[in-house]
């Protein structure tokens, strides 16, 4: 017959495995989620990537965000584009919700306009020109409107001239609409 002490060791040491294979389970359950979330984040973006005045930098993942509207510019830009959004900004224009919440982004890519190949009436995409960011952080951002503005060439920001020219021209066009052009396409 087993003795009181022996069988209190074995307790305690069946009590220690189990405790390690617990442990070891929610290891390796938990590691891999928050190493998906380190990643999901990204890398920093180096300073020298954001735009002057704002230092907006172009978004991670932007291109697999939601379409909010396509466009079409006129000679002389002769450009198509479309304005997609995070979901913050795919929430606000659903709900129709002015003024946009912090947190909204609004991507605009352009590509000049060229004739399809395939059907002759048809315009496709040709040569990237430009991914324009506006971010809306209403504190970071006050002086203008609640929104940062990031325009990009190459996935380089322009020169500090031209982004100065982006409040002016938001504010003057669009300040029913909380500075923002683009419409939420039907």
């Amino acid at each position: 017959m087993p003795s009181i002490e022996a069988e209190k060791k074995e307790h305690s040491y069946v009590t220690a495995i189990t405790l390690a294979v617990l442990l070891l389970v929610v290891l390796l359950t938990c590691v891999p989620y928050l190493v998906s979330i380190a990643l999901a984040e990204g890398p920093s973006q180096n300073t020298a990537d954001a735009s002057p005045i704002f230092g907006v930098t172009i978004p991670p993942g932007y291109k697999q965000w939601e379409l909010i509207a396509p466009a079409e510019e006129a000679a002389p830009l002769d450009e198509l584009r479309a304005v997609v959004g995070n979901q913050t900004a795919i929430d606000a224009y659903q709900a129709g919700k002015l003024p946009f919440p912090d947190g909204t982004i609004l991507v605009k890519r352009a590509w000049k306009r060229k004739q399809s190949p395939e059907f002759a009436s048809a315009t496709i995409p040709g040569a990237a020109t430009t991914v324009q960011v506006m971010v809306k952080d209403s504190k970071k951002y006050a002086a203008t409107g609640g929104w940062g503005f990031g325009r990009f060439i190459d996935g380089k920001p322009v020169d500090e001239a031209q982004h100065r020219t982006c409040w002016g021209c938001h504010e003057a066009r669009a300040r029913s609409r909380d500075y923002v052009f683009t419409r939420l396409a039907p």
